[in-house]
């Protein structure tokens, strides 16, 4: 989360909303919504630009009035509309001088084009990833017209995601819906002529010493006349409390209309660092002041590496749960309000999903900032999905996917929770294509962000290829792969190929609708973490999918959904759910013996281990709750058994006692038959 601040006070004709309006977050604090009420039309002739729609001349009578954000492939008026649609808002201005005003877009699916006052402003592609424009001096004294065209078409060539170029039936990109739209908020932020655009914060521990170094690398536009040299002031706070630091900063001078870096450097004592990990999210809060501008942001001090094919952070291995979570929900496609944000995170919290790639896309940043304040592992993949060689091949595509990507990383490059990238799903990868293709967005991504780690989706490891440089894996800092069967085979296969790297299962799982149904679908769970318990060498498990998904996929039911989700549509939960929770709860609970007190006053002893298999990592912290309150209970690491004793009152049969985390989410389950 990068938060900008304005330090002035703008006079302006309307009220700006606050920065969470119809509960979607802004995290700029500055920002002036544009939310709400739309006009609305379909465009399925594209008559619009030719027939300009975004005059004020065109009789408005026409338009429909929608919500912003908004989803017009959920909307019940237009729902499954493929093609371009139009948005028209007016609002009033009043121009102040040295100012600059930005318009931003969070996202908008996925072709957009603007206008301000019947003058074209620019144009967009991309549809997960935020952008935005210059647009002062587009902007009247008075009413302003925005108009804005959306087209969601990406059922075609040349489109990232898109369809594939290979003339096979029913393999065109169809994997998720393409739900159209202005999907997330739309702002302005007043800025002054010399601002902060973005920051990177870049925070190194040495383990040993237990200090850090915090490197920044802040982008500054100077859009006034003349030549500056911005003076930065840096004040980084923990817990809202300031910490003291000596800053070295490289000054540098920035042209009239240009752009410039300013990099800067501290060092923070053993006594200043917190480490950032899973269960201890520790989060520090950097502002930068330039002039009469500041942007801040959150960031966390944690170190992640691979040795010895093992995932390590702070120094410490983890092998953890995960799943896949698709951006859709009954009623608003790919709408994501505050609430279901929240609701998903505590449900994928809770089923043990700690480690995953999320998604094919980028997402709204406050799941990030969740998974930045209470603790999670993802991996961020820009939308290379089934990419076929000829389209990897292409200059076009190539640059397109870059762009997405930069978007995306200079967006989330400050969240802890984002320990790796991927540059792809299922493409190709044992083509001379997909090889180049993985070489060459992995180095440079590596010189946008060298501080994560690197990997994309294979499915093509499974039973091929025999030698490791076959494939494109031989790129990567841990393989991802795709696998719905066979797993131990292909586990074994893989690990021989790179014996060096982990493996993090990216996709499996089975839908609920298998031959065996739901209770298929659980067992199935249980099947195949057995098999990972025995492979050391896998890292993680990402179940496909956490939620069930529209598509146009073959293999689609005829209600339009693809229920592989643990959870349905509505989220309600499945019996899958609940195998997912208990084989991933890092600790075993077992009754060593219960004594039964006079007046219903009772002990109960407990053995305590922290699994050494899968799930794996260290307990620091927990509790014990039950319905008498809650207990902590001893620190324990991989493979070591401690002995509680928990006092109870009262004449129950049985105790449900749940395992709770430091950050306050449930990690599992156990009933106790007290006898």
């Amino acid at each position: 989360m990068i938060i900008k601040k304005s330090l002035f006070v703008l006079t302006l004709l309307f009220l700006s909303g606050p920065c969470s309006f119809g509960q979607y977050k802004i995290s700029r604090p500055n920002a002036i919504p544009l939310h709400g009420e739309w006009s609305f039309a379909l465009d399925p002739a594209e008559m619009g630009q030719a027939g300009k729609w975004y005059d004020s001349k065109i009789d408005g009578n026409r338009f429909d009035k929608v919500t912003v954000p908004h989803c017009y492939s959920a909307d019940l008026r237009y729902q499954f509309y493929n093609g371009t649609a139009w948005y028209r808002k007016t609002f009033p201005w009043k121009n102040t001088s040295g100012k600059r005003i930005i318009l931003h877009f969070d996202a908008a699916y996925y072709k957009t084009h603007i206008w301000l006052n019947e003058q074209k402003v620019g144009e967009h592609e991309g549809g997960y990833t935020p952008f935005s424009f210059d647009i002062t001096d587009f902007l009247k004294d008075g009413e302003n017209l925005l108009a804005v065209s959306v087209n969601n078409d990406t059922w075609k060539v040349g489109t990232i995601p898109g369809a594939k170029d290979n003339n096979r039936i029913n393999d065109a990109f169809m994997g998720w819906v393409n739900y159209g739209g202005l999907i997330r908020p739309v702002y302005l932020t007043v800025e002054p002529e010399v601002y902060a655009d973005n920051i990177k914060i870049e925070s190194t521990p040495d383990l040993t010493k237990g200090t850090a170094v915090l490197n920044t690398k802040l982008r500054i536009k100077n859009i006034s006349k003349q030549t500056v040299s911005p003076k930065v002031n840096y004040v980084v706070q923990f817990k809202d409390k300031p910490v003291s630091l000596n800053w070295k900063i490289k000054s540098i001078s920035i042209s009239a209309g240009q752009t410039g870096i300013i990099e800067a450097e501290a060092n923070l004592s053993a006594a200043q660092v917190k480490l950032w990990n899973l269960d201890d999210p520790n989060l520090y809060h950097l502002t930068a002041t330039v002039g009469a501008d500041t942007i801040s942001s959150n960031f966390g001090i944690r170190k992640v590496e691979i040795k010895n094919a093992q995932l390590l952070l702070n120094g410490k291995s983890l092998r953890l749960g995960g799943g896949n979570r698709v951006v859709d929900y009954p009623g608003l496609g790919s709408l994501e309000p505050d609430w279901l944000i929240e609701k998903d995170f505590r449900l994928m919290k809770e089923a043990g999903m700690e480690f995953q790639r999320l998604t094919h896309y980028t997402p709204s940043e406050y799941f990030y900032e969740l998974a930045d304040k209470y603790g999670m592992l993802i991996i961020s993949e820009a939308g290379n999905w089934q990419l076929t060689p000829r389209q990897m091949d292409n200059d076009s595509m190539r640059t397109k996917f870059r762009s997405q990507f930069r978007e995306m990383a200079e967006r989330d490059w400050n969240h802890p929770s984002i320990i790796a990238y991927s540059v792809g799903n299922e493409y190709e990868s044992k083509s001379q294509a997909g090889l180049k293709w993985t070489k060459d967005m992995i180095a440079s991504a590596r010189e946008l962000d060298p501080t994560r780690l690197y990997t994309f989706a294979s499915m093509f490891l499974n039973t091929l290829p025999e030698k490791p440089e076959d494939e494109a894996s031989q790129y990567v800092d841990f393989v991802c792969t795709n696998t719905y069967g066979n797993h131990a085979k292909a586990l074994d296969h893989i690990h021989k190929l790179y014996p060096e790297k982990p493996i993090l299962i990216s996709e499996w799982g089975v839908r609920a609708d298998n031959k065996d149904g739901e209770t298929g679908q659980a067992q199935h769970i249980r099947n195949v973490i057995a098999e990972v318990r025995q492979r050391p060498y896998v890292i993680g498990t990402s179940w496909w999918t956490y939620n069930d998904y529209q598509s146009r996929y073959h293999g689609t039911n005829a209600n339009g959904y693809r229920p592989w989700g643990i959870v349905g549509p509505d989220r309600s939960l499945r019996p899958a759910y609940k195998s997912h929770q208990e084989e991933m709860s890092p600790v075993l609970i077992e009754k060593v013996s219960f004594k039964p007190g006079e007046r219903g006053s009772h002990q109960l002893v407990l053995k305590l281990t922290a699994r050494n298999d899968f799930p794996s990592y260290a307990i620091h912290g927990y509790l014990l709750k039950t319905n008498n309150g809650s207990y902590a209970i001893p620190d324990l690491n991989p493979g070591e058994s401690k002995e509680v004793t928990i006092p109870l009152s009262g004449f129950d049969k049985n105790i449900s006692l749940t395992l709770m985390k430091p950050t306050g989410y449930s990690a599992g389950i156990k009933e106790i038959e007290l006898k």
